[in-house]
């Protein structure tokens, strides 16, 4: 090899050590800044350089503004000695000066701290791992109930946020006290891409700019870059780098532009990228795992599967469903008692344990539906093909079958995999009218009046035993067949086959919960509902006895027959409204392993045990529910993984982050389409409830729409009016006019666009007159 061909060594490195000891040995050395500000063919790759830059030298260079962090070796020590807490750091979403800490441990008394004012937040990001130092009791405070939004661009005017946090500080009660602290360090950084949008400095040929994440949670963030002028008006990803002691926002770096704020693939990328959505399609790895086409039953495929395809079974769902978990029959046996059957697609033939097709479906955990794509779990030949159970071809099947009386009490159970011919896919209107029909008796409708004519008896009896039927506003948008824009908004009106194939559901989860646990107390897949603390009821006590109403919550059975009796005739959406706020009151359902826990009780259906069996394309909890199954009934063999419990735990825990993220992403899903709703009809008037009340704003809900948001009543350069909050009627007096929970408003709703990153539904009290102030909506936030 010629001395010309020899290949030219660089070495990078940002330690300057061994920069130094690399160029004493004639290694031609560069640190990653100098070398990439080197290559002049490519100036935009400056911009995704992360700051790195010694804190030290920061620190002169500015007037210091958070305490300094303790090292991990001493929060260690502290920890394990009681000094500190350890715990998930949870910013609020309404109020940038505070945050919650939810101590990881058995802390009973100590489950959650709150953290109030920029110097206690101390640098924290939501979802970091922090240490947390309690303050003494005389400096608790309670949640505020002020709605603050970081709006300031001088990051020098740390003046002004001191006066805000002195607006946090109002007498409460001694009893909404709540053990408060403050953060001491940082145990794990959660620092993930964030997607926003750039806010241009004001000074020309400037450099340095703001970032505005996507997610209120999350605080802004300096970047550099010599692309502002091409990033406004773009949704972009940047990372965070670090937070300097002196710097009141953390510095981070671009690393990808998505695209223009507002286009409908740009949103709805941003949307699945901040809800953590796994959304990229199916890799051929995972796709070489699936049946060849064209693809029939075999021989092997019957082996310990019954034949059923004699049954008048028949799948009742949503209009254009073609993912079709479950289908249902009944009929007469001879000796005069009911068979009931519930047939649920038997995916876990198709997706074997440990190859890639399996753990990209577990990773998946769900199907995510927005308003106008659905982002499966399982590949499409599965998820709409050969596991949906259409009508008039054959499909594998898992079958819950049951013996029951006319009264609906269960003489006998039984569980095979078996092979179904579905009679028809019915949608719930279709399966209602043949019920409701004076004329038609064939097989089909039989069958279904037999199972509504159960379902009803089944309600009734989970009723009486304390389940709650609770209420929260679904919305159904009618999409332009052209544009895909939303021409039409309103809510879902539930007819009683919705109701009728929910029993039967829920029926064979506790069944087959049963079963499970039975055969393997340490391993089954549950789903419990836990019960809330009492505490988590108080704004529903509060609101339902401004009505001259009581509402019991020392158990679900007395909520639920608290709220069957809380009525008001010349009110009767109040008791909708009570059952809205219920919901809210609620705790998330979640997964978990028999062998590590002790309370399985379900609170919400009122059932000791539960599991989720029947939705096995769209859940991969149900996959795993359905090889236990399997095992228990002798149908297939088991495997390592399926006996591990702190395998399972862990499984349990990315399946409820992954159905909590999924469930924000619908709801960030419909809040987009509700824009784009309001953007073409200009102003629209219409009635609304009040939900809640804070300090400086109420809640509202629009019925007609299942719309929520927030009439504020302050506004930046204009005289703020004289308002009265009272935390135990809740009410908000605005001068002269009080505005209570629930009481019925009239509003005006229209899009805020000003600010293009957080385009807000924007609300306007229209009656009671209030003095002419202006007011704002609750932007693309989640439901809490």
């Amino acid at each position: 090899m010629t001395d010309e061909e020899k290949i030219q060594v660089i070495f990078l490195t940002n330690d300057r050590t061994n920069k130094e000891k690399a160029l004493e040995e004639g290694i031609t050395a560069y640190t990653c800044e100098e070398y990439i500000k080197s290559l002049i063919a490519n100036p935009d790759l400056v911009d995704r350089l992360a700051c790195v830059s010694d804190e030290g030298k920061e620190i002169e260079s500015g007037k210091i503004i958070f305490p300094e962090h303790i090292p991990l070796s001493k929060l260690q020590q502290g920890i394990k000695s009681g000094v500190y807490l350890q715990g998930t750091y949870r910013a609020s979403r309404d109020n940038y000066l505070e945050a919650t800490v939810w101590v990881h441990g058995d802390a009973e008394e100590n489950k959650e701290i709150i953290i109030q004012g920029l110097k206690h937040l101390n640098r924290a990001v939501h979802e970091d791992i922090v240490a947390v130092e309690l303050l003494a009791k005389d400096e608790w405070v309670a949640l505020s109930s002020v709605i603050l939004q970081d709006d300031g661009q001088n990051e020098d005017d740390i003046e002004n946020e001191e006066e805000k946090e002195n607006i946090l500080k109002t007498s409460v009660n001694k009893d909404m006290l709540r053990p408060t602290g403050k953060v001491v360090g940082i145990i794990k950084r959660n620092w993930r891409p964030f997607c926003g949008m750039l806010s241009k400095s004001q000074i020309k040929e400037a450099r340095r700019h703001l970032f505005t994440p996507a997610d209120r949670r999350i605080p802004r963030i300096r970047i550099e870059t010599r692309q502002a002028d091409t990033l406004e008006g773009q949704r972009i990803i940047v990372a965070i780098d670090g937070w300097p002691r002196n710097s009141r926002y953390p510095n981070g770096h671009f690393v990808k532009n998505l695209g223009s704020a507002g286009d409908k693939e740009t949103e709805t990328e941003v949307l699945l990228l901040e809800h953590d959505v796994p959304h990229q399609p199916f890799s051929q790895g995972v796709l070489s795992f699936l049946p060849k086409m064209p693809w029939s039953i075999t021989e092997q495929d019957m082996k310990y599967r019954e034949d059923l395809r004699h049954l008048c079974v028949c799948s009742v769902d949503p209009p254009g469903c073609t993912d079709i978990d479950d289908a249902l029959h009944c009929r007469e046996v001879e000796n005069g008692n009911i068979e009931v059957g519930v047939h649920i697609a038997d995916v876990s033939h198709f997706i074997r344990p440990g190859n890639a097709l399996d753990e990209e479906s577990a990773k998946r955990g769900t199907t995510v539906y927005l308003c106008e794509k659905r982002i499966d779990m399982v590949p499409e030949l599965l998820s709409s093909n050969l596991c949906s159970l259409r009508s008039n071809v054959d499909r594998l099947a898992f079958s819950c079958i049951w013996e029951v009386n006319h009264k609906a009490e269960i003489l006998k159970t039984r569980f095979t995999k078996s092979i179904i011919n579905s009679k028809a896919s019915l949608t719930y209107a279709e399966a209602q009218m043949r019920i409701d029909s004076t004329t038609m008796n064939d097989d089909i409708t039989t069958s279904l009046r037999g199972l509504n004519k159960l379902a009803k008896i089944l309600k009734k009896k989970r009723i009486d035993n304390g389940a709650l039927t609770l209420s929260s506003p679904e919305v159904r948008f009618h999409m332009d067949s052209e544009t895909h824009d939303p021409i039409d908004l309103q809510t879902k009106e539930l007819k009683e086959t919705n109701s009728m194939v929910e029993e039967f559901m829920l029926l064979a989860n506790v069944s087959v919960a049963q079963k499970i646990y039975e055969e393997f107390p340490e391993f089954a897949l549950l789903r419990k509902h836990p019960a809330p603390p009492p505490s988590n009821y108080d704004i529903l006590v509060k609101a339902a006895k401004s009505k001259n109403l009581e509402i019991k919550t020392d158990s679900a059975k007395a909520l639920a027959e608290s709220l069957d009796k809380a009525e008001s005739p010349e009110f009767p959406y109040l008791n909708t409204l009570l059952r809205i706020l219920t919901t809210r009151c609620m705790m998330q359902a979640v997964y978990f392993c028999s062998g590590m826990d002790n309370d399985f009780h379900h609170y919400g259906l009122a059932s000791p045990i539960y599991t989720h069996f029947t939705s096995p394309i769209r859940r991969y909890a149900d996959i795993i529910v359905h090889r236990l199954l399997a095992v228990a009934i002798g149908a297939d063999s088991t495997y390592p993984e399926l006996t591990d419990k702190h395998k399972l735990a862990d499984m349990c825990k990315n399946l409820n982050y992954r159905h909590k993220m999924a469930q924000y992403a619908q709801r960030a899903s419909v809040a987009f389409h509700t824009q784009l709703f309001f953007k073409s009809k200009g102003i629209v008037n219409e009635d609304a409830y009040i939900l809640f009340v804070r300090k400086n704003a109420v809640v509202v809900l629009i019925p007609k729409y299942g719309l929520e948001g927030t009439v504020f009543f302050e506004e930046k350069g204009k005289p703020t009016p004289r308002l009265d909050y009272n935390n135990e009627v809740p009410s908000l007096t605005v001068e002269d006019t009080t505005l209570h929970v629930f009481d019925k408003v009239k509003v005006n709703i229209m899009l805020d666009a000003s600010n293009i990153q957080h385009q807000k539904i924007r609300m306007v009290l229209v009656e009671p007159k209030v003095r002419d102030i202006s007011t704002d909506g609750k932007d693309d936030d989640l439901l809490k």
